[in-house]
């Protein structure tokens, strides 16, 4: 390998462009196969980029750049070679030279088009075709970026370039020659899909934009481009139908979105984004409008052909997708959408095209409202069964989201329709989704292969529950504005219509009670809780309705069904499989079912409501196969045995049946003594309201519509297949639904609706000090993060502390922990030149994070006082001027860099808190998964706050109380706040926090506060410090591990240093001298107290008092107290729950005393 690597440099060093293109060729494949060739590279360097060349070899020779890595030395050359190559007359050498722009990394390039912009501008007048491709090709990468944006920020005659360049770029496209054409339409797409998503930001850019002061400056490129766009666009769609058949692509959205932003208005926003004194045109209103329709129109008859053409198929697709982006403007004709729509869904059965399938349902299903009624009823059919055959379960979701919110709206808007005296339109209801036989097979059969019906019955139900929320304000029409238009129509009259789709929705999921699903469910338990809540709005408790009492044809109609459906699935009881459900289908009918509506002539028929359910009962209570996989024993009877109770308060009969039944459970060895003693209380109920029907009250409440279950499991169940199936579907479906019900706007987004506000701009993090004092060097930093990418960019800035003039300083950059960097390097390196005195230069790097970890960057400065002491013309030698050999010596002899002074600055940590993310969570959802999480970690701390806990408490009932100043900061971190809870009795409090990591892995934390009396003063009065107790409990061991590891770190993380962390020996041994002081005070004060006297005491009552006072006699001589034991028999519990009420009892004395200061 040696010989040939040497070869090959050999090759290179030759003036032979035939041999250097051959060496260059043999290193590509040596790369290819994943060999080091950075040897190679520097010979490249050096011998080829550096020098004259052939436009062959320095095209070889960039493309070997592009697939290794550059020390920050040899990117200097390479910029050298550049610039001298920009000049060349062959234009094939310029355009290999303009082409590695692109790859020229964003901390060096804002020097280069500095340095090169006159010769970057004549490039787009040379007559070389070849050239003037390479240049739009290669700027249209580049200029779209947000670090050429910010560097336009900096550099307004850079910014004036770049607007000219842009310019020049939108012209090309009507360029003569078709390959210039076309990238330059391509470079005007991607300039509007840059301004719409960042993507290639993300890609190529090399750091994180510290704010959002750059959308003024690409909003004006692209006001500017549109504009440029909609004047030209007859002769722009003339131009793309000259082009050839495979390049037409590119010339369709850039067409399509500046149309749609003329016509809907969204130029107007950006113009103002822009901030440009350019305005709209002073036409009227209506002859503007007219002049859009028709834009807009003939963009769609341009576009139209290609549908029907059987062309390739990513052809159709690109031309489909823009034609359904213009469907929704103002005026838009529903024809273009299913024209599209069709077209798109020709491509489902063809091969070339299979691979690409979630693209086309994705698609599909984000556009099924811009189609008519009737062409979305018959569409739901085909498209269930095509989102089954999915790979992809984000793809599978999102579309199964947007199929039954498409369908619970048809079914309102049918309904509304109806009710307003339209003809009723068949297939509108939601049984229709389940009309297909392979998918109602699926729903009636026990047991299934695949997930998809469990799949499908979640998301309609969760789709339900979104339904019966507010919808979300609509400030900007987009895409969502017809779904949330028929929304509204169908909800108009009434803020319960939505429970008609979710009685179909129940009624047609019934089936899924009897499923066996290995363990798994959560689509029942969604199910139940949907029916749970209906019962409770329809009050089935109370039977049907009447006429007379008030109800309409329609409510009794309901109610009706939901008695029905209850019988029904009373039924179904026996036939449950899963016997963890069984439990919760008996709480879920029973909470709810109509008693005295039973027929009493039936009391003995087996087939009688009451009767099922009873013997249900019997079968949870005594299930002996009641494995921990199967089932959730503890649970199970705990429910089943509150069930027996509220059914036997309610109901004479049932008492009657139920009370045997507790009986025999009573005295069954399956009962443990818990059960025992439960059972007994709940027959004395059972009894007393039998005695007393008037007092029912004691055994029952009112059905409340609350669910108390969950397909989170024990702890010991956590890990296994069916509870990490279970979680997996519920984290699908919630994401699915919110992307879908409630977006979160994008920042783009937000800033067209509200227009540039104060909030919305980031402001920059503070920055960090790393270097010491008396440095030469003075070094801060701060850093940014980006979960979406898994990123995390170090800004920092250099200063020049000394007097003199520094010509290099090098950043070495190390790292430690997850990060890595994102070429795979192990180190980075940014060499600064010419840093004046007091001089502020910014650099940065950005890394990856793989994993949740503590992670740190180490940088190091180093600085080079000798730099520049050699020079090239010490060499003497009396070669010919033109040797070749001469010349390359000349060339390889660098000024010296002498030895360098390196400065060690302090770490830079990541805080562990950087990388979790908020997860909304409602409280009930929280405290049912809190038991289930398996790692745990606690850790004490205290803080001292001021003013004294019981005025903190009861006189802030509003805002933040002063006794939360240590735990203030956690607003400001990265986690939701589920809940809270002020306990104003002993001054403390209870905090509920949810997050997830950047990978998944789920957190929760709950902090418990406790304010600390101080020993010299009375209960209640001035207590400053605060003894928080941290409990964290996450889905995954790795993070419980990692945080417990330095939990001082962790609470600096958490509060700022706000919290000082107390090791568990000095809590304990704190508690036991709080409970031992507490002890000799009450001794002392019952010591104090005289003795009672009574009228009838016997002698060995006295016999014991004089021993008491003989022994606090004694007590009181030696000096010392004795233990807690000697002077007094209450326990440490008795102790605490004195203190708690002597606490509440002073607390309302004070709340009484200031109501009667504010009534005087």
């Amino acid at each position: 390998m040696d010989i040939l690597f040497a070869q090959i440099q050999a090759d290179l060093r030759s003036n032979d462009a035939l041999r250097q293109s051959g060496a260059l060729l043999q290193a590509l494949q040596q790369s290819a196969a994943g060999r080091d060739i950075s040897i190679i590279a520097k010979t490249a360097v050096e011998e080829i980029v550096a020098s004259p060349a052939s436009a062959i070899s320095k095209k070889l020779a960039f493309d070997l750049i592009r697939s290794t890595r550059l020390t920050a030395d040899l990117w200097e050359v390479v910029c050298t070679g550049i610039r001298n190559d920009l000049d060349f007359p062959d234009p094939d050498v310029t355009a290999a030279a303009v082409s590695i722009l692109a790859a020229i990394p964003s901390y060096r390039l804002g020097k280069l088009i500095a340095d090169c912009h006159k010769e970057i501008s004549n490039c787009f007048d040379s007559p070389s075709d070849n050239l003037r491709f390479s240049i739009t090709e290669t700027l249209g990468c580049i200029l779209a970026r947000d670090d050429l944006v910010t560097l336009c920020e900096n550099n307004m005659n850079l910014l004036d370039k770049v607007s000219v360049w842009w310019t020049r770029i939108g012209q090309n496209m009507l360029d003569r020659a078709d390959s210039v054409s076309k990238v330059a339409f391509e470079s005007v797409g991607r300039l509007f899909q840059e301004f719409e998503s960042k993507r290639m930001s993300r890609l190529a850019g090399d750091k994180l934009v510290d704010s959002e002061n750059s959308v003024a400056i690409r909003s004006n490129w692209v006001s500017s481009a549109v504009d440029f766009v909609w004047k030209k666009r007859n002769a722009l769609m003339a131009r793309s139908l000259v082009l050839p058949i495979e390049n037409f692509r590119a010339s369709v959205y850039p067409l399509v979105y500046s149309v749609k932003a003329v016509a809907s208005g969204s130029l107007e926003v950006i113009r103002k984004l822009s901030k440009s004194s350019k305005s709209a045109d002073s036409s009227t209103l209506d002859s503007r409008n007219a002049e859009t329709f028709v834009g807009v129109s003939d963009v769609v008859s341009h576009l139209a052909p290609f549908l029907a053409s059987s062309l390739e198929p990513a052809l159709i697709f690109e031309v489909a997708i823009n034609m359904l982006y213009l469907a929704d403007v103002p005026g838009g004709k529903p024809e273009w959408a299913s024209q599209s729509i069709i077209a798109i869904l020709t491509l489902w059965d063809r091969q070339e095209f299979s691979a690409a399938r979630e693209s086309i349902v994705r698609a599909v299903v984000t556009n099924l409202h811009l189609l008519d009624l009737s062409m979305q009823v018959s569409l739901f059919k085909r498209l269930l069964l095509m989102v089954r055959n999915l790979r992809a379960e984000s793809d599978r979701m999102h579309a199964l989201a947007c199929i039954c919110r498409t369908a619970l709206c048809v079914d309102l808007f049918a309904k509304e329709s109806v009710r307003r005296g339209q003809k009723p339109l068949p297939g509108t209801d939601i049984v229709s989704l389940f009309e297909d036989a392979r998918i109602k097979d699926d729903l009636n059969s026990v047991t299934s292969k695949s997930l998809f019906r469990e799949e499908l019955v979640a998301m309609l139900v969760e789709s339900c529950f979104q339904l019966s929320l507010p919808l979300p304000e609509q400030n900007n029409s987009g895409m969502e504005s017809r779904v949330i238009g028929a929304l509204a129509y169908g909800t108009g009259y009434g803020a319960l219509n939505w429970t008609e789709p979710a009685l179909e929705v129940v009624e047609v999921c019934r089936p899924c009670v009897k499923w066996d699903c290995e363990g798994r469910t959560y689509a029942i338990d969604c199910y139940l809780k949907l029916l749970v809540r209906l019962c409770q709005i329809y009050d089935t408790r109370g039977g049907v309705k009447r006429v007379k009492d008030g109800a309409s044809q329609e409510q009794i109609m309901n109610e009706t069904r939901l008695q029905n459906l209850q019988r029904e699935l009373v039924k179904d009881l026996r036939e449950v499989t899963t016997s963890r459900i069984c439990a919760r289908l008996i709480w879920a009918i029973s909470e709810h079912i109509d008693l005295e509506g039973l027929d009493p002539l039936l009391a003995d028929d087996p087939e009688d409501t009451l009767n099922i359910i009873v013997s249900n009962i019997h079968k949870v209570l005594v299930n002996v196969d009641a494995s921990a996989t199967s089932t959730n024993r503890l649970q199970d009877v705990q429910a089943v045995l509150l069930c027996a109770q509220r059914l036997g308060s309610r109901n004479a009969r049932a008492g009657h049946l139920l009370t045997k039944e507790l009986e025999e459970f009573r005295n069954n060895g399956l009962a443990d003594s818990v059960n025992k003693h439960q059972c007994r209380l709940i027959l004395q109920r059972i009894k007393y309201i039998t005695n007393h029907p008037e007092n029912k009250w004691a055994g029952v409440g009112e059905a409340r519509g609350d669910y108390p279950f969950s397909h989170h499991k024990l702890t010991v169940q956590f890990y296994e297949p069916s509870a990490a199936q279970d979680r997996k579907l519920e984290g699908l479906v919630h994401k699915a639904i919110l992307e879908l019900w409630r977006p979160t706007p994008s920042e783009l987004t937000l800033v067209l609706a509200k227009g540039i506000d104060t909030k919305l701009l980031k402001v920059p993090p503070s920055a960090y000090t790393l270097t010491g004092s008396s440095d030469p060097c003075y070094v801060e930093a701060y850093h940014l993060t980006d979960s979406n990418d898994g990123r995390i960019t170090l800004h920092l800035k250099v200063l020049n502390l000394t007097e003199l003039e520094l010509n290099r300083v090098d950043i070495r950059v190390g790292l430690s922990g997850a990060l890595y960097f994102m070429d795979g390097s192990p180190q980075a390196v940014r060499q600064l030149r010419d840093l004046n005195s007091q001089d502020p230069v910014l650099c940065s790097m950005t890394v990856g994070v793989s994993h949740f970890e503590r992670c740190a960057l180490w940088v190091q400065v180093l600085y080079y006082p000798f730099y520049g002491t050699g020079a090239p013309a010490d060499y003497d030698g009396d070669y010919a001027e033109e040797d070749p050999q001469f010349m390359r010596q000349k060339r390889s002899l660098r000024p010296e860099s002498g030895e360098p002074v390196i400065l060690r600055c302090q770490p830079y940590k990541i805080p562990l808190t950087e990388l979790l993310l908020p997860h909304k969570i409602s409280p009930v959802e929280y405290f049912r998964l809190w038991p289930s999480l398996p790692a745990i970690v606690e850790c004490t701390g205290t803080y001292l706050y001021e003013g004294s806990g019981f005025m903190a408490t009861a006189a802030q009932q509003y805002g933040s109380s002063p006794f939360l100043s240590g735990l203030k900061s956690l607003s400001s971190k990265p986690f939701h706040r589920v809940c809270s809870h002020i306990i104003r009795t002993v001054a403390g409090f209870q905090l509920c926090y949810a997050a997830k990591t950047w990978y998944g892995g789920f957190v929760g934390m709950m902090i418990f506060g406790a304010s600390e009396v101080s020993r010299n003063v009375d209960l209640g009065d001035e207590t400053t410090t605060m003894i928080c107790k941290f409990v964290v409990r996450a889905s995954d061991a790795s993070i419980t591990k990692e945080i417990g590891s330095d939990l001082q770190s962790w609470m600096d993380d958490l509060t700022d240093g706000g919290v000082e962390y107390m090791p568990e020996d000095e809590v304990k041994a704190a508690a036991v001298e709080r409970l031992r002081i507490s002890m000799e005070r009450i001794a002392l004060l019952k010591a104090a107290r005289p003795p009672p006297k009574a009228e009838e005491s016997d002698e060995e009552g006295e016999e014991d008092d004089d021993k008491k006072k003989k022994e606090k006699e004694n007590g009181e001589k030696d000096g010392k107290p004795k233990g807690p034991s000697m002077l007094s028999k209450l326990t440490a519990e008795e102790v605490e729950h004195m203190a708690l009420q002597s606490a509440v009892l002073q607390e309302w004395h004070m709340l009484c005393k200031d109501r009667s200061t504010k009534v005087n």
